[in-house]
């Protein structure tokens, strides 16, 4: 299954161009019931807002859907939708809301200022891939317990918990291609001592610097 990216948690941004006030949300959805969700959200709560502008982008399906909400068409929707379709980012929600200051932005303006709302909002919420993670756990010595650590990062991993007893049990999640080579690493630094053992693979997004 090819990786794909949806965000990593929901944010709020808001920035002032020539008196207007833009106000970003970004969500992970699942559905269209769900963004429609949030976008009702957002326009019972800003309801004196001059525009809500949105888009929404659904890995299931391919489906892509945006409103410029009064704004001159091309400049508000369109232009948001496009922010998540560079960065492949999917199972997103993104509305934007604007209230009119008194001074018009024109039509390079609005696209500017939208497009902006949009970045802002997803810079914020950050992004985790969608990929098969495999779950592991590992037995091992409390002197070989750093090793370990420093393993799981090498292979692109991420610790989960660390239970201590008459050895450590840590347990962590790696990219399901990586476990093999991980594990055969692992018999070899150790001389066969050690072998960490699989759990299960999941499908799931988990959060990552980019």
């Amino acid at each position: 299954m090819a990786e794909y990216y949806v965000p990593a948690r929901n944010s709020e941004t808001e920035f002032t161009e020539k008196r207007s006030r833009f106000i970003g949300h970004v969500w992970r959805v699942e559905n269209e019931e769900e963004a429609r969700g949030r976008i009702a959200e957002m326009k019972a709560k800003y309801h004196d807002a001059r525009h809500n502008c949105w888009c929404y982008v659904l890995h299931e399906g391919n489906i892509t859907r945006y409103s410029d909400d009064g704004e001159p068409q091309g400049t508000a929707g369109q232009p948001m939708l496009e922010v998540f379709q560079r960065e492949g980012v999917e199972n997103v929600c993104c509305v934007v809301t604007r209230y009119f200051g008194g001074v018009l932005l024109g039509t390079g303006g609005l696209l500017r200022a939208y497009t902006r709302s949009a970045k802002d909002a997803l810079t914020e919420a950050g992004v985790a891939p969608v990929r098969l993670w495999t779950e592991l756990s590992l037995d091992c010595p409390y002197n070989f317990l750093e090793r370990m650590k420093q393993e799981v990062e090498r292979a692109q991993g991420q610790l989960g918990e660390i239970a201590y007893g008459e050895q450590v049990c840590l347990r962590a999640m790696l990219p399901a291609e990586k476990f093999e080579d991980f594990a055969a690493r692992i018999t070899e630094l150790t001389a066969g001592q050690l072998a960490p053992k699989k759990l299960e693979d999941r499908l799931e997004a988990r959060p990552v610097e980019k």
